[in-house]
């Protein structure tokens, strides 16, 4: 039940914004400002007024229920009347919820996702090459810019670790219930006796963040240089390219070495550190927020496992909705990857509402 009074705050709020865009006087910005404002509300105002107009219909059409001389074909009409509007009372109730809920200003931005081979050793690694290609696949049909930022390979093809910026819309949104461990099950091309061995790969999602979003002070860092290792040429190993960043008040640490110019490391270890430290700060205030509630999904903690890949039995379990599905390789393919995501969304949300009273 919606109190009353949040009802009418609302169809008051949408008058005041007509009449103020109508006015001559309101400067550009504002304008935009209430514009935004005026569509976010109009697209839930009709809803809004039917809920708050349902007691009134309720009455009246229980008047003609309640009426001895009423006959039998109009009460069957009345009956039938009042259920449909119980439904659509439920119904707008739901949408009012869902507007009502805090926006996640995160949600529209890009994202940064890490890979890292967990337990499992050189099975492992190959397992975080699978699940970045997944998410390639699903990134391409799309119509998302995958933009590699660090990568770590191990042998056979596979990763110790990859770090990707991807762009597009809403993606924070359809990506961020990944974030955990996701546990593979399957025979490796190197078992010669058909066991059935257990890796896993975690996987972080972080909101991509603009200088704007999140501002560092240049003296809260320690940055440090030092020459490149590992495969990437002459060129890269002989001078000192590479480079630390170092955030002293958190002491989270990034670095960064897969570009000649340690200047270009230094921007990438920039737009790392930045999603991470923007990560912290809305951990902390959503555990504040949730500190008398236990979700099951969007906590976005990185060592809850989430998720099994069984090849044997062809299916993908996501142990927070308990939902299995036995389309194991289309998942991989990234065809029913919005089937899964949908489902998290809807659970989450349903939680979320489960918090307004």
């Amino acid at each position: 039940m919606i109190p009353q009074k949040k009802i009418e705050e609302l169809i008051k709020k949408h008058s005041l914004l007509e009449k103020d865009l109508s006015s001559i006087k309101i400067d550009k910005k504002l304008f935009a400002e209430k514009s935004k404002e005026y569509s976010d509300l109009n697209e839930i105002i009709d809803d809004i007024k039917k809920y708050f107009s349902y007691e009134k219909n309720r009455s009246d059409i229980q008047k003609i229920l309640d009426d001895k001389n009423s006959d039998t074909e109009l009460v069957k009409m009345a009956e039938t009347e009042l259920n449909d509007l119980k439904l659509e009372k439920e119904n707008n109730e739901k949408k009012i919820k869902m507007f009502l809920l805090p926006k996640d200003e995160a949600d529209k931005k890009n994202a940064i996702i890490e890979i890292r081979a967990g337990t499992g050793g050189l099975e492992a690694s190959l397992f975080a090459a699978d699940l970045f290609k997944m998410y390639e696949r699903v990134s391409h049909k799309k119509r998302w810019v995958v933009e590699l930022i660090s990568i770590s390979r191990s042998e056979a093809g596979g990763l110790k670790e990859v770090i990707a910026s991807i762009k597009g819309n809403n993606i924070y949104s359809t990506l961020k219930y990944e974030s955990g461990v996701h546990r593979v099950q399957r025979v490796p091309d190197t078992e010669t006796q058909g066991r059935v061995h257990t890796s896993a790969a975690t996987v972080a999602v972080l909101p991509e963040v603009e200088e704007v979003d999140l501002k560092i002070n240049e003296t809260d860092l320690r940055i440090d240089v030092f020459r490149a290792g590992g495969p990437g040429g002459q060129s890269v190993n002989t001078t000192d390219s590479a480079i630390r960043i170092t955030h002293i008040p958190t002491g989270i640490s990034v670095s960064q070495q897969d570009e000649k110019s340690q200047h270009k490391n230094k921007a990438k270890g920039m737009k790392i550190l930045r999603a991470r430290l923007y990560e912290l700060e809305r951990s902390r205030i959503e555990n504040e927020r949730s500190k008398d509630r236990k979700n099951k999904i969007g906590t976005g903690d990185r060592s809850e496992r989430i998720r099994t890949y069984n090849f044997p039995q062809g299916r993908v379990t996501d142990h927070r909705i308990n939902l299995t599905l036995h389309k194991l390789e289309e998942f991989l393919e990234g065809e029913v990857f919005d089937e899964m995501i949908e489902a998290l969304t809807l659970q989450a949300q349903e939680e979320r509402l489960g918090t307004i009273n």
